[in-house]
């Protein structure tokens, strides 16, 4: 059924939404990139437990990343984005986690980088002053299917392969798909992608099978840093809006949140992030809008237009045989 376009924008709880009574609360994914370190920890847990088959060793020309994007083969997709290091990038010199720098010297300890994404911008035993500072920063995301609130790809979907699970979250089963590929474009973060030889949709499952038994997605659990934090949404949501607060308090003012908005144009992301730059350097859409939105108003004029054709075609039938 079609979303009510008077309420796409409103606060939703999918799950009760979608006919679940007594639904436990929505689950979803707070991914902090501040302390995400590219490891890709969690691109080989989630291959592992839900068996997605290997995206190969093509650097693809360009920094460490070997997968590229999210594709039906990596459903958790590690960027590596590098930028020129500005003296906006410089903060006091504490971790993001909070603990004291050990420099490894009795001298003071002088203003240097923040530690905000890959680790090495301190060469081993040099301080945190201006001859210890590489010229570039990393910056890390672990990226995901989002598990919106108002997913067009279950509006769009012929066979109901796509259905809304119990936590909130949006599964496909693959042995109902029928490959038609409706979905994909549906999606206004192009996460679902098709298998080539295959032809069916592929995602994020959230680890559902793992969820039902009362156990964390793999990604998360694998995630050393805990970069990838998993549980009831407003609590992930009131946990990232105190990490904001600390990072601005810390010299970070250019720490996010994204996705975690239930106002937004997709009713809030089930799994949200922390970012340390604009959406677009890390390839998301900066204002991202449920693309079936306007689907109800289309039907309706074309159900008024089909109505005046057939009054039409009566009255001119009528009209000839009289």
């Amino acid at each position: 059924m079609l979303p009510d376009p008077n309420s796409l924008y409103g606060p939703l709880d999918p799950a009760p939404d979608a006919g679940y009574e007594n639904a436990p609360p929505r689950m979803g994914f707070f991914t902090d990139t501040s302390v995400c370190i590219g490891c890709k920890a969690c691109e080989v847990a989630c291959k592992e437990w839900n068996g997605v088959p290997e995206s190969g060793l093509d650097l693809l020309g360009m920094s460490y990343d070997n997968t590229g994007a999210l594709t039906a083969n990596s459903w958790r997709h590690v960027a590596f984005i590098e930028q020129p290091r500005t003296a906006g990038h410089l903060a006091a010199p504490a971790d993001v986690l909070g603990a004291p720098v050990d420099t490894g010297s009795d001298r003071p300890v002088e203003a240097g980088p923040q530690f905000l994404g890959m680790p090495g911008a301190q060469p081993p035993g040099r301080g945190w002053g201006a001859e210890g500072r590489t010229d570039f920063r990393w910056l890390m995301m672990s990226d995901v299917c989002k598990h919106c609130t108002h997913a067009a790809c279950l509006d769009v979907c012929p066979t109901g392969s796509l259905f809304r699970t119990e936590f909130g979250t949006v599964v496909v089963q693959e042995d109902i798909c029928n490959g038609c590929g409706y979905c994909i474009s549906a999606c206004p973060y192009g996460v679902i992608d098709q298998r080539k030889g295959d032809g069916r949709a592929w995602k994020c499952t959230l680890c559902y099978d793992r969820l039902g038994a009362g156990m964390t997605p793999a990604c998360a659990q694998a995630c050393p840093t805990e970069s990838i934090q998993y549980g009831p949404l407003d609590e992930l949501r009131e946990r990232a809006a105190a990490r904001v607060e600390t990072l601005h308090d810390r010299g970070v003012p250019e720490a996010r949140l994204y996705g975690h908005d239930p106002n937004d144009g997709v009713g809030g992301d089930g799994a949200f992030f922390l970012l340390l730059d604009e959406p677009e350097v890390y390839g998301l859409p900066p204002d991202p809008v449920v693309t079936t939105r306007d689907l109800p108003k289309m039907w309706k004029r074309a159900g008024l237009a089909a109505l005046a054709m057939a009054a039409a075609t009566v009255a001119a039938f009528v009209g000839g045989s009289s």
